[in-house]
């Protein structure tokens, strides 16, 4: 079906957009990670996309990555998580994130997603458990429990998952809790 738009951004109104495609206007759902990251209207713009069809309606959903619209299919996959519980989740985690929530099984962080509550999160957990990470080029080993607990911290200081991920990445391999957040740290405040 319609797997890619490209046209010129004609409105913005979260979580959706409208994209004129030569004369022709699709309303498009998008993740508030996908909407941050869009032209300003009038620009050109281009969206992967999935089209859901209803009995009610036909609904197109976009994203910027091909990461995010895999994790969006792997998420409607799942019995109870429809294409709005997933595109909520999208929305309040990153990619990345949400692998790292998968792979480390904490249903905490899933949680915190409005909407998402603590029986879905389990289920997300045990039905998506060895596939996200993997099927989105994420590392599906994990983090050391160390690693976790900086990336935790950092989070709750405020962070994103993009600025946390990339402080990890910059520690050594084997750095406690404590250090590695001084670490980290030192490293997001140059």
């Amino acid at each position: 079906m319609i797997g890619r738009l490209q046209g010129t951004l004609a409105e913005k109104n979260p979580p959706q957009v409208l994209v004129d495609c030569h004369g022709v206007g699709y309303e498009v759902d998008v993740p508030m990670s996908t909407f941050y990251n869009l032209p300003g209207l009038g620009e050109k713009v281009s969206l992967l996309t999935h089209f859901v069809v209803r009995e009610d309606a036909q609904l197109l959903y976009g994203f910027a990555t091909p990461q995010e619209r895999e994790a969006f299919r792997q998420l409607i996959k799942i019995s109870g998580v429809g294409p709005r519980m997933a595109l909520s989740l999208l929305s309040g985690m990153g990619v990345a994130e949400l692998a790292q929530a998968i792979t480390a099984q904490e249903p905490g962080r899933l949680v915190k997603v409005p909407g998402i509550g603590k029986k879905t999160a389990e289920r997300l957990l045990l039905e998506l458990k060895g596939k996200l990470g993997a099927d989105l080029g994420l590392p599906a080993h994990g983090v050391s429990d160390h690693q976790g607990d900086i990336l935790q911290a950092l989070l709750a200081l405020g962070y994103s998952d993009k600025e946390a991920a990339a402080a990890l990445k910059a520690l050594p391999a084997e750095v406690g809790v404590s250090e590695g957040i001084k670490l980290a740290l030192k490293a997001l405040a140059k």
